[in-house]
């Protein structure tokens, strides 16, 4: 059984972790794949909680300290609370279901992507949406090879970018990986635009609210 969190400070410190095929395969927290299809497995807080992690890495890609009480009232949560608070299961509720893990009484180690959801998890949703999830699954066998191999690539990119790389960094680790070298520019260039927009946008943000 995973170990679950039980609050002992004001503030929770969360950590990147880190998975070269789920950071490949994976969605977004934020991506349409997530809110039409594990927001019913994982419940909204969670969801929303998820979300916002994602949008701090934004920001703070080596992780950051969060705090407790203020991220429980933003999501609708009242304050912290104690060990039965709907904001202590929505943290924990990121556990269960192996998006994140406990590495300390305060410390959280979070995936930036959300894996595809498994057969044992498409069995648990509703009728419709498992035919919605089939049909999503049918679209993807019709992308060619080639394309897959693009949108692979710049998430790819987009990931290390996010863990603190550069551009030309980025660059050579697809080549390291084998990526054609017109893939792996595409890919890192691609990124690096996604990347800095997010940013320039984080930055308007705190600039608006301040």
């Amino acid at each position: 059984m995973r170990p679950m969190l039980t609050f002992t400070s004001q503030t929770l410190t969360v950590r990147a972790w880190p998975d070269d095929v789920i950071d490949s395969l994976g969605f977004d927290p934020r991506s349409p794949y997530v809110e039409q299809f594990w927001l019913g497995l994982l419940g909204p807080s969670t969801t929303w909680l998820m979300r916002r992690l994602a949008a701090r890495f934004d920001t703070a890609p080596d992780g950051f300290d969060l705090a407790l009480g203020d991220t429980a009232l933003a999501l609708g949560l009242g304050d912290r609370g104690g060990r039965n608070s709907p904001f202590l299961r929505a943290v924990n509720r990121t556990i269960q279901f192996d998006l994140a893990q406990a590495t300390g009484p305060a410390e959280l180690a979070v995936r930036r992507r959300i894996p595809p959801l498994s057969r044992r998890q498409i069995l648990r949703l509703s009728e419709p949406q498992q035919r919605a999830h089939q049909r999503w699954q049918d679209e993807q066998l019709h992308i060619p090879a080639e394309e897959h191999q693009r949108r692979r690539g710049r998430r790819l990119a987009l990931g290390l970018l996010e863990l603190g790389g550069d551009r030309e960094e980025t660059e050579r680790q697809l080549l390291r990986w084998r990526y054609h070298p017109s893939l792996a520019r595409d890919a890192a260039t691609w990124a690096w635009r996604q990347h800095q927009s997010a940013l320039a946008a984080a930055n308007a943000g705190t600039a608006a609210a301040s």
